[in-house]
C-alpha cells in the first residue's frame, strides 16, 4: 500500500479537522482528541456538505448541517440522520508529516 503526503501535523491542531485535496479527492484530515490522526471522505453521506467544517468529538466527526456523526475509525454513522458510512483512509504519521493511502480501509467508495 502506498501513502502520499497530505500535510504537516502542525497544520491540524488536536480536536480539529482540515480539508486536504489530492488526486481530485477531497479528504477531511482529523486530529482526534485521542491524539491520533484520521482521514475520511470530506462529504457527509446524508447531505453533500463538507465534514471538514464539522466538530470533532472524541473519535467522531459531526456534520455541521444536520448533526450526523461518523466514527473516524470505521466511517459508520453514530447519529442520525445519516444511515450510510463514509469512506475512511489509512493514515500514517512520519517525521511530523501526515500521509494517507487513497484506498479506503472500510471498502466504502466515494460518491
Amino acid at each position: 500500500m502506498s501513502f502520499i503526503r497530505l500535510c504537516s501535523v502542525e497544520d491540524v491542531p488536536k480536536g480539529t479537522a482540515i480539508k486536504a485535496v489530492t488526486d481530485d479527492l477531497e479528504l477531511a484530515v482529523v486530529h482526534g482528541e485521542d491524539d491520533n490522526f484520521y482521514a475520511v471522505y470530506d462529504e457527509c453521506s446524508h447531505a453533500a456538505v463538507a465534514l471538514s467544517e464539522g466538530e470533532v468529538d472524541g473519535r467522531t466527526l459531526e456534520c455541521w448541517l444536520h448533526g450526523s456523526r461518523f466514527d473516524l475509525r470505521t466511517g459508520e454513522p453514530t447519529g442520525l440522520p445519516a444511515t450510510e458510512p463514509v469512506p475512511v483512509y489509512p493514515v500514517e504519521v512520519r517525521d511530523g508529516e501526515v500521509y494517507v493511502s487513497l484506498t479506503p480501509s472500510n471498502g466504502v467508495m466515494p460518491a
